[in-house]
């Protein structure tokens, strides 16, 4: 599958992700058989390593508790958006 912007233009995978960069990772889930549409999930977190094919990352504990931070491999095969984020910064009222 052909990496896009998310408007159907072409996106280039970058050949190089520094380790702990903080990022967005939006992947194609494939076609819902019920409703026949294309379903999408999206990760956000810590890169540990990128070897052009495989991503693996830290994904970040839901901001709301549920659900703690783990491991994820993604393949570069299902990513249709990679992109930078800034750290999520904690703050108390």
């Amino acid at each position: 599958m052909e990496q896009t912007d998310g408007k159907g233009v072409p996106m280039a995978i970058p050949n190089e992700i520094p380790a702990n960069a903080r990022v967005v990772v939006r992947v194609s889930e494939g076609v819902d058989p019920t409703d026949h549409r294309m379903k999408y999930r999206d990760y956000v977190g810590h890169v540990t390593s990128w070897d052009g094919h495989t991503l693996d990352m830290i994904r970040d504990a839901a901001a709301n508790g549920s659900r703690p931070e783990h491991r994820v491999t993604i393949d570069a095969d299902t990513i249709i958006t990679l992109k930078p984020v800034p750290e999520r910064h904690f703050t108390r009222p």
